[in-house]
């Protein structure tokens, strides 16, 4: 993460003996970072410590750490560290300016057949391809929310880039979520596999990230709540992004909005609260045959614009 310096173990911060130091490598806050992430409460009830306790050696994470200011040029330096992946578009990379960021939250949403769980099948491929192949040379989570994950698809995408087909299975990391408690679950569960240094995950995927939210809770009545707890399990996977330099690609289901008389009467699910988490945003639509077009729509330094790819037996790539 930007900004921030490691000059202490966990051992060393204030409030952590030996049995507390055991609780907390047990609960998976194994390092400052993740302490100084966490709030009181959240480090409270995953150790069993006392909420002063925990605040006192959050204090001391984030003092360990200096997170604090720094300069702008400093910032810059530190975004070299960005990687990206490619989505085996060139227009689509383009139009993200070179793929898929790390310590990013990609989000991308259309209607049925609009090519986003293609998209998610291809960066899970193509992040495991070399750097200078636009990959990261790691490997990925796919959380399934919607039972759309297909191991065919991934051998049809590794086969047409020359890799190896098993090989590439065995780096995607792959778990059904059967309600949105448990979708929070595996993200949690997924922290435990990346902080593994030997399987170097670089690619987080969620399909879809509002499914199961929106399937649990129904009515304006239960609005708020699956607001609330779709916020949490947002600022979660940006988390794992910074913390981990890691990318986050979700996707997101749309609904008609027939108070819409001109333009296109479709919205994202999930409103202000994906809205504002993810950094980069994209509406895609279908088009004829295997045409898709891309619009970004929110980027915090990128041009709003439009991309055209094509979603073929190879996978994503460009219209030709």
């Amino acid at each position: 993460m930007w900004g921030v310096y490691m000059t202490k173990g966990i051992a060393d911060l204030p409030g952590i003996g030996e049995k507390t130091l055991e609780k907390m490598k047990e609960a998976g806050y194994d390092n400052p970072m993740s302490i100084a992430a966490s709030s009181a409460g959240e480090l409270s009830a995953a150790t069993g410590i006392g909420v002063d306790t925990a605040n006192k050696i959050i204090a001391g994470a984030r003092q360990s750490m200096k997170m604090g200011f720094e300069s702008a040029q400093d910032v810059m330096k530190r975004r070299e560290t960005i990687g990206k992946i490619t989505t085996c578009s060139k227009m689509l990379d383009d139009l993200l300016g070179g793929g898929i960021e790390t310590q990013a939250i990609t989000e991308m949403h259309g209607g049925f057949g609009s090519g986003k769980s293609q998209i998610a099948h291809q960066l899970a491929v193509s992040v495991q391809l070399p750097k200078e192949k636009g990959g990261l040379g790691g490997k990925a989570i796919f959380v399934d929310t919607e039972q759309t994950f297909r191991p065919e698809r991934i051998r049809q995408m590794a086969e047409a880039i020359g890799l190896d087909t098993d090989k590439v299975m065995k780096n995607i990391f792959v778990a059904r979520a059967y309600n949105s408690d448990h979708q929070v679950l595996l993200t949690e569960k997924a922290e435990e596999i990346i902080k593994n240094e030997k399987q170097n995950i670089k690619l987080i995927v969620v399909d879809s990230l509002t499914s199961s939210f929106r399937s649990d809770y129904t009515g304006r009545g239960t609005l708020a709540i699956r607001q609330q707890k779709l916020n949490r399990h947002l600022h979660q996977l940006q988390k794992l992004a910074d913390v981990y330099n890691l990318a986050i690609y979700v996707t997101n289901q749309v609904m008609s909005r027939p108070d819409v008389l001109f333009g296109d009467p479709t919205a994202p699910i999930g409103g202000h609260i994906v809205g504002h988490q993810a950094t980069f945003r994209v509406y895609l639509r279908r088009s004829k045959a295997e045409k898709r077009i891309a619009k970004l729509i929110d980027s915090p330094n990128l041009p709003e614009g439009e991309a055209v790819f094509s979603v073929i037996t190879d996978g994503v790539r460009d219209l030709k």
